[in-house]
């Protein structure tokens, strides 16, 4: 009897952990609608020996399948994508590497940091 009421304890509590942690959803911060346009940059090389450009774009794109982030440059400041859905952020940008866009989202910021919640991006002009 006391081994059953320690099983369904058990039971009771891991049921009701994953209950409650599929349940909560955390919040997403506010955040504000916007559009950017920009250039589709690999953060390690941009950042670490300023290097950008056409020229760039196979380095880059080996840097971002390799992990790095890859971030949009609008001529003074740089934002990174955010991904809401728990998705590789740099997704929707990898086709557009070192290339002009036109980005639609929300733009987040924290900590001196801004990233944009990408909703769509098209190559812009």
């Amino acid at each position: 009897m006391r081994k059953t009421l320690g099983t369904l304890a058990l039971a009771a509590i891991a049921v009701g952990g994953a209950y409650a942690w599929q349940g909560h959803a955390h919040e997403h911060g506010g955040g504000k609608a916007a559009q950017i346009t920009g250039q589709v940059v690999d953060i390690a090389c941009f950042v670490g020996h300023d290097s950008s450009g056409e020229k760039h774009a196979k380095c880059a794109e080996a840097c971002a399948r390799a992990g790095n982030p890859l971030a949009i440059f609008d001529g003074k400041q740089i934002y990174l994508p955010v991904s809401m859905n728990h998705k590789n952020p740099n997704e929707k940008l990898m086709s557009f590497i070192e290339k002009k866009v036109r980005v639609t989202g929300t733009v987040l910021e924290k900590a001196g940091l801004k990233g944009i919640a990408i909703e769509k991006v098209e190559a812009a002009q």
